[in-house]
């Protein structure tokens, strides 16, 4: 991210970088330490649609399109919108203070 975030957004940045590592994990790196940054190229995109409260189906279309088109894996719909879901709990939650 090229600029500051304000500090609600940044907690939620960084629990996005924490979903998609841990969580989203296409590529089943979540217990190398060397790979903690290897889906920070998509972070930005996908930050941003959470922080628009995108709907659930566009978010996890996104995830989709990146394990299919950009990973060359084979789609896992229903694990997106399990992620999906989960992003837009952690946005209602930091961002909007609660459920």
């Amino acid at each position: 991210m090229g600029k500051k975030l304000p500090p609600k957004e940044m907690k939620l940045y960084r629990q996005v970088d924490e979903i998609l590592h841990y969580m989203w994990d296409p590529i089943g790196v979540a217990g190398i330490a060397e790979a903690r940054d290897e889906y920070h190229s998509y972070l930005p995109q996908i930050f941003q649609l959470v922080l628009k409260n995108s709907e659930k189906d566009k978010i996890a279309d996104y995830l989709v399109e990146i394990e299919t088109e950009r990973m060359g894996l084979s789609e896992n719909k229903k694990s997106a919108l399990n992620v999906a879901e989960i992003l837009l709990d952690a946005r209602e939650v930091i961002i909007d203070g609660g459920f």
